[in-house]
């Protein structure tokens, strides 16, 4: 029932209102691992994966259909300029709702920091192992976690930054195209990522809350939106083969659309990348 609240139709008229969508699938996701999963001796051990896993599993209905949607316009709409405006509504309500995965899960981290070393098990992992790896251990330990022993990844430079972008961007498309609305699950784990992030950032306390989002979604906000137009433009064409619209004219104009789309997300993650090692740490 909860997954059947959002309808594709909403991202087109009013995209805002998916942040609160997001707010609600990724807090009731969070709270089901704390309360219920937290509990057992084995499935303790992968509640970071649960949450992610949960939040996907109420939001594939809505990207299914969203991605049928963004579909049947690339068969309708036969002028470029209009379809990408077209496609821009839906990529706006995926924006909305990743937001609001962000901060649903950001405020979970501060209010519920006795379960950060469950809930958040494998992002806070992640986030040790790039910004911190020569302290990974002790990285972990700050947060409650045990330290753990193997290979940790070297600090990351722009085009080190941007190559495993691109290879973020290849692994949302090529979900994406072998199933549908798959990507979703990349998308909301890094989300989960951010979210920890921006609560280590945060320090417990709400009130840095907000300082913490924009520490974090300078550079994310744009980085997300280029994965989001690469699981849109795989999406595109996994549905167009499904219904089988790759044929004659329709064919070339689907595939010129998600050629455009893909291009776009490379650029959008180079400046992502920029932003990200000049401009982030400056600010903050």
């Amino acid at each position: 029932m909860i997954e059947m609240l959002m309808i594709p139709k909403s991202a087109d008229r009013k995209p805002w209102e998916l942040f609160f969508i997001g707010l609600l699938y990724a807090s009731v996701s969070l709270l089901l691992v704390s309360f219920i999963f937290s509990k057992d001796s084995v499935l303790s051990g992968y509640g970071g994966i649960l949450v992610v896993t949960f939040t996907v599993m109420f939001s594939l209905p809505f990207m299914y259909y969203l991605i049928k949607e963004e579909e049947e316009k690339d068969v309708v709409i036969t002028d470029s300029g209009k379809l990408l405006r077209a496609h821009s509504t839906a990529l706006k309500g995926l924006m909305w709702l990743f937001l609001g995965f962000v901060i649903a899960l950001a405020f979970w981290y501060l209010v519920l920091p006795g379960y950060n070393h469950v809930n958040f098990n494998a992002q806070i992992q992640v986030f040790c192992a790039i910004n911190n790896p020569a302290n990974y251990d002790y990285c972990l330990e700050q947060q409650g976690m045990s330290p753990l022993t193997g290979n940790i990844a070297k600090p990351k430079l722009i085009m080190n930054i941007f190559s495993n972008n691109i290879y973020v961007l290849i692994f949302t498309l090529l979900f994406s195209l072998a199933f549908g609305a798959g990507a979703i699950f990349i998308l909301i784990w890094n989300a989960s990522v951010i979210a920890a992030a921006i609560g280590m950032f945060a320090r417990s306390s709400l009130v840095r809350l907000p300082l913490g989002v924009a520490r974090y979604m300078i550079h994310g906000i744009p980085e997300i939106g280029a994965y989001f137009i690469g699981a849109l433009a795989g999406g595109i064409i996994s549905v167009a083969i499904i219904r089988r619209d790759l044929q004659g004219e329709k064919m070339w104009r689907i595939l010129q659309d998600s050629l455009t789309l893909i291009i776009a997300a490379v650029v959008i993650l180079f400046l992502a990348a920029l932003v990200e090692v000049y401009l982030t740490p400056s600010l903050f």
